[in-house]
Formats: structure tokens, C-alpha cells, sequence
């Protein structure tokens, strides 16, 4: 070799390390691997009804003075922006393509909003005695009101989509006795039946009462034997009925009924809905709707949102 490409040779050796020998890549440094992007939170289940299987419901302690003909007051929907859900993660659906198994998938629930909101222009068709084979009564009433005329049947329609759109985000099956709230009825014969014909693994219809100023509280009611139908699932509906009560408690804060049943449980055989069902079921009586305090919190949307979400919290502990 002559001086000259010797001269070049050492040249091109310090300008290139990896060509006279350096250290080799070990694969630890470069640019991190791509992958996909992850995509936007599955939306979930829009909350409108869905559909029953045809167009009610007694009610836990019938308030004769809220059977008037006067229009109810309007739903307080509150402020969307003030709306934010109740804390639980569980209440937030997977994300797309989320393998993750849902806890209620293959459950069937029926929920029963009671009443109707158009209840009171129908009074000859909601008075039709029918029969809960304990006794006759009316199809369906028009429900209690808070003082300042907010409707039972409104409260309970907001409560139960709401309810509907968490438990399918859990993934249970959830069909709704009523479509809207500006019907009439069904007949507390037809709502048990719904729940019968769907053949739910829980059924739970929403209620709130209408007592006396000074009463307040919660409580859960459940179905006694009487040697007909309900009385295979009698067991079935007081466990759910305990789990519902577990809940609620804990999720709303709301104490245990002060003037009807004990530690908010009672068992009552004069209820069309609970007589007629085969299926394990409960009623809901949220609280006192003529009591000043609790009929605010049920004004309140953000408190309409704790108590579907206690719910469903109930009936997933007894279906899981």
C-alpha cells in the first residue's frame, strides 16, 4: 500500500467507527415500536326505553290525596352541565374492542317505573277493577306527588332509564314496562306479566310514597306465599330485596323508613305486581315524596343518579 492510501485508510477509519471495528447495535436503543392508536370509550347504550313486550303497577302505599285530576308539574331535568354520573367504574363501559367479560351479560331485568305521567286524563281506564287473586283493585293509579307537584310517575321514569342504561352497560338485557311517560298504564296485571314473559332473572319496579309530612325513609317490598304463582320465587325476591336494601343505603345515604315495615322490609300479599310474578321480584319505595327533605333530593338530578346507580348496584349483587 503507498503512503497516500494509507493516509486515506486511517481518514476514513475516524470518521466511521462502526467501519473500523466499534461497538455493534445490541437492538437496546431506536424508536419505540408503533401500534395502534386506542380508540374513543365506547359510547355504551343510549338511556331512552326500550321496548316491552306489550303497553302496571300498584303502588307500595297509595296516597288518596294524590288521586286528582290536575296535570302534574313537569320533570327539573337540572342543568347537563351539572350532570356528572355517581362515582363507580363500573358504570363506564368498556373500551372498543374491550375483550373484557361484562358482570351481567346473559341477565335479563325488567325494570317497572310506576304509574304513567298521563294517568290522571284516563281515570275510567285506570279505575277497571282487576284481579291480583288475593282481591280486585284498579289497573293502576295515578301515583303521589311532591307538595310542589312533582309527579311520582316522572320521578320514577327518569330514575328507571337511567337505571336501564347502566345495567346494559354491564351487560344485562333490560326491558321496561312503559315506553314513555305520556301514556296510560299498563295494568299492574300486565306489568307482572311482561316480567313473566321475558322470563327475567330480576325484576324491580320504582316507586316513591306519599305519607305523612313528618315520615321519611326507604324501604323494600317484597312478595308473601299465597298458594299462586309468586310463591316459587318468594325466597329468591327476598334475597334480591336484601341486596337492593344493602345498596341503596349505601348509595344514596337515605335512612331506613320510619312509619312502614322494619329495617325498611315489608312483605305484603296485596300487590298485583308481586301476586302475579314468577319471576324473583321487589318493589322500591325510594322515599317519601310529601317529606320536605327527600322530595329536594328527588328534585335533584345529580341525586336521581345515585339512586339508579345504587340500584343497579343491588341488582347486579343478587344476579352476580
Amino acid at each position: 500500500m503507498t503512503s497516500r492510501a494509507l493516509a486515506t485508510a486511517l481518514v476514513l477509519c475516524c470518521l466511521g467507527v462502526a467501519a473500523c471495528g466499534g461497538a455493534p447495535d445490541d437492538g437496546t436503543a431506536g424508536p419505540a415500536a408503533s401500534g395502534p392508536a386506542t380508540g374513543p370509550a365506547d359510547p355504551g347504550p343510549s338511556s331512552p326505553a326500550g321496548s316491552p313486550d306489550s303497553s302496571g303497577s300498584d303502588s307500595g302505599s297509595p296516597d288518596p290525596g294524590a288521586e286528582s285530576s290536575a296535570p302534574p308539574a313537569e320533570e327539573d331535568t337540572g342543568s347537563p352541565a351539572d350532570e356528572t354520573t355517581a362515582t363507580s367504574d363500573s358504570t363506564v363501559p368498556a373500551p372498543a374492542g374491550s375483550s373484557a367479560v361484562k358482570p351481567l351479560s346473559g341477565k335479563i331485568v325488567v325494570i317497572d317505573p310506576g304509574h304513567n305521567g298521563h294517568n290522571y286524563r284516563n281515570p275510567s281506564a285506570i279505575n277497571r277493577q282487576v284481579d291480583v287473586l288475593t282481591h280486585k283493585k284498579a289497573c293502576d293509579t295515578t301515583g303521589t306527588a311532591t307538595n310542589d307537584g312533582y309527579a311520582e310517575a316522572a320521578f320514577t321514569w327518569d330514575v328507571s332509564r337511567q337505571l336501564k342504561a347502566i345495567l346494559e352497560s354491564r351487560g344485562a338485557t333490560v326491558k321496561l314496562t312503559r315506553t314513555s311517560n305520556t301514556g296510560v298504564g299498563p295494568c299492574i296485571t300486565e306489568r307482572a306479566a311482561i316480567g313473566n314473559r321475558a322470563r327475567a332473572d330480576a325484576a324491580i319496579s320504582v316507586h316513591a310514597d306519599g305519607a305523612g309530612a313528618a315520615d321519611h325513609g326507604f324501604h323494600v317490598i317484597m312478595p308473601k306465599k299465597i298458594n299462586g304463582p309468586v310463591d316459587p320465587v318468594v325466597d329468591d325476591s327476598e334475597r334480591l330485596g336484601r341486596a337492593v336494601r344493602k345498596a341503596f343505603r349505601s348509595g344514596t345515604g337515605l335512612p331506613y323508613s320510619t312509619y312502614i315495615g322494619r329495617n325498611a322490609m315489608s312483605f305484603r300479599n296485596d300487590l298485583g305486581g308481586l301476586n302475579l310474578s314468577t319471576v324473583p321480584k321487589v318493589f322500591i319505595e325510594c322515599g317519601n315524596m310529601r317529606n320536605a327533605a327527600e322530595a329536594r333530593k328527588f328534585r335533584n338530578a345529580e341525586f336521581r343518579k345515585r339512586i339508579a346507580l345504587s340500584l343497579a348496584n343491588g341488582v347486579q349483587d343478587y344476579l352476580t
